[in-house]
């Protein structure tokens, strides 16, 4: 893993960012012993909030996700995963490098707030 893309978002543990509309943007990273649950070594965060504090998207490996298959497969769990509201279970995402990471979340967020008509560009 590239040490300078870890740093990065090592960096930015604890930061808030704020978003057109009220919404608002918590990152939190910290650095983990490497484990099969987390073998990149860092548990993370990456949420959008509403303006009334409400999670409405979330990338995180805070706890596993079960892999949807049919009756015939077995079913694995993940860590890696993105809730699309508060109430998701969440689903599987495939981490591959922290820079990814962040400009996979920062897509989703540019994806969410267009959709509700918040972002113009």
């Amino acid at each position: 893993m590239d040490a300078k893309g870890l740093e990065t978002l090592l960096d930015l543990d604890g930061q808030i960012f704020g978003q057109e509309g009220g919404y608002w943007i918590k990152v939190e990273a910290q650095r983990v012993a490497a484990t099969p649950n987390r073998p990149h070594g860092v548990s993370y965060s990456l949420t959008l909030h509403a303006i009334d504090g409400g999670r409405v998207l979330e990338f995180d490996n805070a706890h596993a996700v079960r892999v949807r298959g049919n009756r015939f497969s077995g079913r694995s769990l993940e860590y890696d995963h993105r809730h699309r509201t508060e109430e998701d279970e969440g689903i599987p995402y495939e981490f591959e490098t922290p820079e990814q990471l962040l400009a996979d979340f920062f897509q989703a967020v540019d994806r969410y707030l267009k959709a509700q008509g918040v972002l113009k560009r």
